[in-house]
């Protein structure tokens, strides 16, 4: 037999052994041992489904949501135009603001040894300079437990002022201080020193003497180089509310705080029942008062026509305002902007001639409607820019200097913040008319 026929023999001898004894048949089970204790119950695991509709409702997210969408923090565009903006986004971008809480970043200003200038610390990180104002901007917990620990607040901690450098601190304790929330973004932008970096010293604007612009745009001892955009910002509501945002000029009224400071929050108004447009999360309060006749606030019902908490306090302070207003000239030319557009004023209608609380000083670009609604600007502050058009240029070349002295720089803050306040003296009539009282005076 051939080699080749052996080894095929073998092999299929092999496999017919193998088979066979794969199908003898087993033997029988042997006794079942005793059972085992338990082991240790596992973790429940969390019903996602059943726990979202605990929130995601009709009548309440879900409503939160539609309310939400007529809220100027869901439809501003601050969000996209300052994207990027390490300085501005802490107020303008959820992730940026979520930054600097969770950072405890300071509101301090801190020499700079090689440029001997100080530099604002309260800023983001390019990598969360972005993101829409939205639900987890204030509730930044959401979707973590699934409970009502989700709705906990990003901050409710006392706000050190960046306008005061972190020297100053807001603390709103009313409603748990919630209201500290708000005041976090709600609160002026500093005014600093042009030759230092650091903040404007307020106390020095309502001594002393002297001036902080004196015309000559290369000047080398003006701590202000005026412009268009030299203004408190659009925060105003924050530092009036707390009764600490002002230049506090000495005069015949003392600088207190109404009853609202310490006994009201931001909800209790800007939040209540939503009607049309207000309350909820709109977050505007505008033609509501169900939040001033709750319990413990007034006793006599505040309407639109209440004279002595309404009408009336309004009225004394939008009077005060246009006597500051009339002072806050030179050489017969307003310091202050009117704009007549209310497309583009903010604070149209607060006052008779329309005042944005911007300076009245020439600018075609970022103030276009300066020639429509003054009757004359200021100069712009130096070389015009590439951009402007020979006429542009050539018509600045025509129009007067703008000088500022401490009283009026301290004057023209304060007018800014008591316009911007926006409420008229209702946030805090008390330390709003001292402080405008004060300051006509000084002037």
């Amino acid at each position: 037999m051939k080699l080749k026929n052996v080894t095929r023999f073998l092999l299929f001898a092999f496999s017919i052994m193998f088979i066979a004894s794969s199908c003898v048949k087993e033997g029988p089970m042997g006794l079942t041992g005793n059972t085992g204790a338990d082991g240790k119950d596992g973790k429940d695991g969390v019903d996602a489904n059943e726990t979202c509709k605990i929130c995601h409702t009709a009548t309440k997210v879900d409503l939160i949501a539609t309310q939400f969408e007529f809220s100027k923090h869901s439809y501003g565009e601050a969000a996209f135009e300052e994207s990027g903006n390490t300085g501005c986004t802490p107020c303008h971008a959820q992730e940026a603001f979520k930054y600097v809480v969770a950072n405890k970043v300071p509101s301090t200003f801190t020499l700079n040894a090689t440029t001997g200038k100080y530099v604002n610390d309260y800023s983001t990180i390019a990598s969360a300079a972005y993101g829409e104002i939205g639900c987890s901007t204030c509730h930044s917990a959401l979707h973590t437990t699934y409970g009502t620990a989700d709705l906990a607040f990003t901050t409710v901690a006392p706000v050190p002022m960046t306008m005061w450098g972190g020297k100053k601190t807001i603390d709103l304790k009313a409603d748990g201080g919630k209201s500290n929330l708000c005041v976090k973004c709600h609160q002026p932008r500093p005014f600093t020193n042009a030759l230092t970096g650091n903040v404007l010293d307020y106390v020095a604007l309502a001594t002393a003497t002297g001036v902080v612009y004196d015309g000559n745009p290369t000047g080398t001892t003006n701590i202000i180089k005026p412009s268009y955009r030299t203004h408190t910002h659009y925060g105003a509501i924050g530092a009036v509310y707390a009764g600490m945002g002002g230049v506090e000029f000495p005069g015949t009224l003392a600088y207190t705080n109404s009853t609202h400071t310490t006994v009201a929050s931001c909800s209790d108004c800007h939040m209540g029942t939503m009607v049309g447009r207000a309350g909820g999360h709109t977050f505007s309060a505008l033609g509501k008062f169900d939040g001033c006749n709750v319990t413990g606030c007034h006793s006599t019902a505040v309407t639109a026509t209440s004279t002595t908490l309404w009408l009336n306090p309004r009225n004394e302070i939008k009077t005060l305002l246009a006597s500051l207003a009339a002072k806050l000239t030179v050489g017969g030319v307003d310091i202050m902007n009117r704009n007549g557009d209310s497309a583009t004023n903010l604070w149209y209608g607060i006052t008779a001639n329309n005042y944005d609380g911007y300076l009245n000083i020439y600018d075609p670009i970022t103030n276009p409607t300066a020639q429509t609604y003054n009757a004359k600007s200021f100069k712009y502050v130096g070389t015009p820019p590439a951009t402007w058009s020979t006429d542009q240029i050539a018509y600045n070349a025509t129009l007067p200097i703008i000088t500022l002295s401490n009283a009026q720089m301290g004057a023209l803050i304060n007018f800014q913040l008591c316009l911007r306040d926006y409420s008229l003296g209702i946030h805090n009539f008390a330390y709003t008319k001292a402080l405008l009282t004060n300051t006509i005076a000084k002037l």
